[in-house]
């Protein structure tokens, strides 16, 4: 197919790319270590590590995992962490392995833990202390095997480590379960780089299994591998250098890292060309990501709409705006032009829109690095990409028209583990049906119209309405429950639950708190109905659209 958008192209940047030259994301890290081994590779916490001592670190904790715990190629390990220095330890060691890499949402609640566990068959997880309590409560009904916990001042100097854990005991923050655990820092001490004996990799092998739900509400592991990961590292390079400069960016990582848009932009692809990534392991409040701009020249970062509107509203940073911004990325929900325009007036640099899923590791659309690009486009395919938009039956659709975006290119998923089903559904002859709404215009610039699926975004977050309303019709005193998205400033979308009760008696605080047992902060319905029926189809389905429609 022709690919209009080509002419949008900088000069600089080739329409594709080529790894055949490479077998793993790891291979193309490692070049990163030992080209700018004296660069700093990432700060945390005013604690910095240069790439060649991030190298060595990670290859003594891939050797303790191979040769102290017996993982090897294929196995799944669970990294459930924040922005640290450990993080990054974990996943790299991991990669260098062959293992494959369950990146969880710290702040998942038990129930969410488990199924991600052991649907992954994760053997090991690398956890922070402070959600052991959690892991304690589930561990005996999943498949782990192998403990790692780390504490937040691990990777500190030894004085200040002493000062935040003393400091952390004492306010009775760090639960002090009764399973059996490893240390992190006993396993770095154990783990000798001369014992690892790398795996022998390829491109189709697993490098990572990023959970996401889709329509059904059970979330699935999208299955992305070597070349899924590497291609969209590549691709993002491509687009970027003919603005940023190997070995000298300094990039803003407040996105959490178990997210997939910061874990392969931020993370991955940025790392690779050596830049400096400071880690923000809390950016709420905005005055702890806001700070950071003052003790570093910030040239890059990546965010969502709620991100910038925050710093936009902040007082200091209004007053001391970066002038040293090269390249600002929106992605993982809609970028208002209120909030655009605000922090391009604040900071003299327009934010640039992108757009991806999960299932394509995840970029498949950017715009130019471009001051003449149209207002609320996502962009243009990135190189080695083809998009379109098709009807409802199937037919291509000229320029203008609306339907389904979808995509295809080899940063697209291998399909989604153990759900054949699903995986049908969602790739159809090479092509990923991403579920969106799009047109796209006569330059070859995409617009996203409405999102297909159900699915909620909440601060760049997806919310399944399934496993909302699931958690919700098993509080005994509920008959039956609706979940939709309602319009939020703040959010972008906020979760209205429609509720019937079984039990007259039932009260909103008891709703909050049942959900509040069971889901992660942002799932939890911000906004409560009680209805006395719900609206439903001939054939009993609930129709959320009709909720939906009466706002």
């Amino acid at each position: 197919m022709e690919r209009i958008w080509l002419k949008n192209y900088s000069p600089a940047v080739h329409p594709d790319i080529n790894f055949s030259d490479l077998k793993s994301v790891s291979q193309l890290l490692d070049r990163a270590f030992t080209k700018y081994s004296r660069l700093p590779a990432a700060s945390c916490m005013d604690t910095t590590m240069t790439y060649g001592e991030l190298a060595l670190t990670v290859t003594r904790f891939a050797s303790f995992l191979q040769n102290g715990l017996g993982i090897i190629k294929g196995d799944r390990i669970a990294i459930m962490l924040p922005n640290t220095l450990q993080f990054l330890i974990a996943e790299l060691a991991a990669l260098k392995l062959g293992a494959v890499c369950v990146n969880t949402n710290p702040l998942y609640t038990p129930r969410e833990m488990k199924h991600q566990f052991v649907d992954s068959g994760a053997r090991a997880i690398v956890i922070l202390d402070l959600f052991t309590d959690k892991l304690e409560e589930i561990l005996k009904d999943t498949p782990l095997e192998h403990v790692i916990v780390t504490s937040i001042g691990d990777q500190l100097p030894l004085w200040k480590g002493f000062a935040v854990s003393s400091f952390m005991r004492l306010k009775g923050l760090i639960p002090q379960p009764k399973m059996s655990m490893i240390r992190l820092k006993d396993a770095l001490s154990k783990g000798d780089p001369k014992q690892l004996v790398l795996p022998d990799l390829s491109l189709d092998d697993l490098a990572i299994l990023q959970y996401t739900g889709g329509t059904t509400g059970v979330s699935k592991g999208a299955m992305l591998t070597q070349r899924n990961v590497l291609a969209n590292m590549l691709q993002i390079q491509e687009v970027t250098k003919d603005v940023l400069e190997p070995g000298t960016e300094t990039v803003l990582t407040a996105l959490p890292l178990y997210h997939i848009f910061a874990l392969t932009v931020n993370f991955l692809a940025f790392f690779a060309n050596g830049q400096h990534m400071i880690l923000v392991p809390k950016p709420i409040p905005i005055e702890n990501t806001v700070s950071l701009f003052r003790k570093y020249r910030i040239s890059v970062m990546t965010g969502v709409n709620t991100l910038f509107n925050s710093l936009n509203n902040s007082k200091t940073f209004q007053t001391t705006a970066p002038r040293t911004l090269k390249v600002v990325v929106a992605g993982g929900m809609a970028l208002q032009e209120s909030v655009s325009r605000a922090f391009q007036a604040i900071t003299g640099t327009r934010i640039t829109e992108g757009f991806g899923l999960t299932e394509a590791s995840p970029v498949t659309h950017v715009n130019p690095l471009s001051p003449s690009n149209p207002v609320g486009s996502i962009g243009i395919p990135l190189p080695s990409t083809f998009a379109k938009v098709v009807g409802d039956d199937g037919r291509d659709l000229l320029p203008g028209e609306t339907g389904e975006l979808v995509v295809r290119g080899p940063q697209v998923m291998k399909g989604y583990w153990k759900h054949d089903d699903e995986t049908a559904k969602t790739l159809r002859d090479g092509w990923l049906f991403t579920g969106d709404i799009a047109r796209m215009n006569e330059d070859g610039f995409f617009f996203i119209v409405d999102r297909k699926k159900d699915m909620i975004l909440v601060s760049g977050f997806n919310v399944y309405p399934n496993e909302v309303e699931d958690v919700l019709a098993g509080h005994p005193k509920v008959l039956e429950a609706a979940v939709v998205g309602v319009p939020d400033k703040t959010s972008g979308e906020a979760v209205k639950a429609f509720v019937v009760a079984k039990d007259k008696s039932l009260t909103l605080e008891e709703l909050r708190a049942y959900c509040k047992e069971n889901l992660t902060g942002y799932k939890i319905p911000r906004h409560f109905e009680f209805r006395d029926q719900l609206p439903k189809s001939n054939i009993g389905k609930i129709l959320r659209r009709e909720l939906r429609d009466e706002r």
